[in-house]
């Protein structure tokens, strides 16, 4: 059984996590009867903590809103998962919070206790991070801050783009939603002056302050936004585009592919079409012959010209049978 003191400490980190606590589970968590729970309650609201109960089955304890600012306590597996989170960032994983990430990261391995430093190192030594194929271009943290807060608060955003010929223009939207796809961030939302859903690169965007009125949410295509994102974003990311006609019912190509990868879409019960693409004919040949399922190519006339290339070479690989 805990002591007293590591007890109240433990007590304070289950109350910091954003839920309310049953006196019971608090007691199983802490190895405690219940009346020592009530007792240490009474305790941390003496220190100055602001302790909330409330009634009913989904009632409990909870940390509430105070003067008292609670020191944030880890236990050995959080402290550990916040730092190889922070190190994975300041590796570039989240562009646009490399430095802030490196900071954050020096300060907390200075109070880790020495058996939590040498775990933490030890994953830095002995992992590596392959750098991406192209560089991703960084978005700030105030400007992922102002559109998040636009889409919590539900108010029209403005802000200057650059689309991806370089044209420069001023939006107004209905902000839906931020999406990390990939290494990078967008914002979908309602265009106001298109009256249509668009989705924009967030590192594209310049947002203007103050934002516009409050407007009533609409529902995402689909419902789905994460699924609307890579509809939308992946083929304007691709350079090469294909249509293949895959030998396969549509439930066993999605089972094989990332929704990143494209889109499927079925034919009859035992063929689909595979949309998809990549930066360059090679790739994209690469992740068919990756589905080990047959399929057929019509176009681009380049991808059609390096698969016949690649099946003659291997052809040349292999002994004749």
């Amino acid at each position: 059984m805990l002591d007293t003191s590591a007890r109240l400490l433990r007590l304070l980190s289950l109350l910091q996590t954003p839920r309310a606590w049953p006196g019971s589970e608090l007691a199983e968590r802490l190895g405690v009867s219940g009346r020592t729970v009530r007792n240490d309650i009474d305790r941390l609201r003496e220190l100055g903590y602001p302790v909330d109960a409330t009634r009913g089955s989904t009632g409990g304890y909870r940390l509430g809103a105070g003067a008292a600012m609670p020191p944030l306590l880890l236990d050995d597996e959080e402290a550990v998962a916040v730092t190889v989170a922070l190190r994975t960032a300041a590796q570039g994983a989240v562009p646009g919070t490399e430095e802030t990430s490196l900071r954050a990261l020096g300060k907390l391995e200075q109070v880790l206790p020495s058996r939590l430093r040498r775990r933490v190192r030890t994953l830095a030594a002995y992992t590596v991070a392959v750098p991406a194929d192209r560089p991703v271009p960084a978005v700030s943290a105030d400007v992922l801050t102002v559109l998040v807060s636009a889409c919590r608060d539900r108010e029209r955003l403005r802000f200057d783009y650059l689309d991806h010929a370089g044209t420069a223009s001023r939006r107004i939207v209905e902000p839906y939603r931020a999406v990390n796809w990939g290494r990078r961030w967008y914002l979908v939302a309602w265009d106001v002056e298109r009256d249509d859903w668009r989705t924009y690169r967030a590192d594209r965007i310049v947002p203007r302050t103050p934002t516009g009125p409050r407007f009533a949410p609409r529902e995402v295509p689909g419902g789905d936004v994460a699924a609307y994102v890579s509809q939308r974003v992946s083929g304007a990311a691709w350079r090469h585009h294909a249509r293949v006609v895959v030998r396969a019912p549509a439930a066993a190509v999605i089972e094989r592919i990332n929704p990143a990868v494209g889109t499927v879409e079925a034919l009859d019960g035992e063929s689909c079409v595979l949309v998809t693409g990549a930066d360059t004919v090679q790739s994209l040949a690469v992740h068919l012959g990756l589905l080990e399922l047959d399929f057929e190519v019509t176009g681009p006339a380049d991808l059609v010209e390096h698969l016949r290339r690649l099946a003659e070479r291997y052809g040349r690989a292999t002994p004749p049978r």
